[in-house]
């Protein structure tokens, strides 16, 4: 049974919905984690997790990826850090959705960024939502329809904030982190997800 909220005003300090849908649509918890556990577990995790640089083809050349990556199984098999398997316990404890898997994601500034996209339907369970937990500074998400006149959601993620979207809004919806004209430090995005069997997919 996934958390279900009702919709308050702007400006609650509990969860919130901002866009609808009959599977959840995507809502966001301002205060999941407190403030000195957050600035914690940010600490924790910046120099646990073994970030990554990727890179990608782009038109006629490679390009690094506009942030670290990482990732982690969560069926037991890996060795968490403390801080991402105490993460893992509170969210599943909030929204009792059996995550399989964490992809993590370290923006060092406002030069970090994630285009606009929606999750590969390939690699998740229907039914089940996408949960991300902010840790660090804020940073601004805009969730944008795809069908005109293409309405967009704008948000501020919070330190220890909570997203949840839908499976379903993947179908209807973009989401991203623009590049920040303003100075921002660092922040890491966990991204809480069900995937299939890999011999499933």
């Amino acid at each position: 049974m996934h958390a279900a909220f009702p919709a308050d005003d702007l400006f609650s300090q509990g969860p919130r919905i901002l866009i609808d849908d009959a599977e959840g649509g995507c809502w966001y918890h301002p205060n999941f984690i407190d403030p000195a556990r957050a600035a914690d577990w940010f600490e924790q995790l910046r120099d646990a997790i073994e970030w990554r640089q990727q890179s990608r083809p782009m038109y006629d050349r490679v390009v690094d990826v506009p942030r670290l990556t990482s990732g982690y199984a969560l069926d037991g098999a890996a060795d968490l850090p403390p801080a991402l398997a105490q993460a893992h316990a509170a969210v599943c404890a909030l929204t009792g959705v059996p995550f399989t898997h964490v992809g993590c994601n370290y923006y060092r500034d406002g030069n970090d960024s994630v285009a606009p996209h929606n999750d590969k339907l390939a690699t998740l369970i229907p039914g089940h939502p996408i949960v991300l937990l902010s840790l660090g500074d804020a940073r601004r998400m805009e969730i944008r329809a795809k069908q005109p006149p293409r309405n967009v959601v704008r948000i501020d993620l919070e330190a220890g904030s909570l997203l949840s979207m839908s499976h379903a809004m993947q179908h209807g919806y973009d989401h991203g982190i623009p590049k920040s004209k303003h100075a921002v430090g660092p922040r890491i995005s966990l991204a809480f997800r069900v995937r299939p069997p890999k011999d499933s997919r």
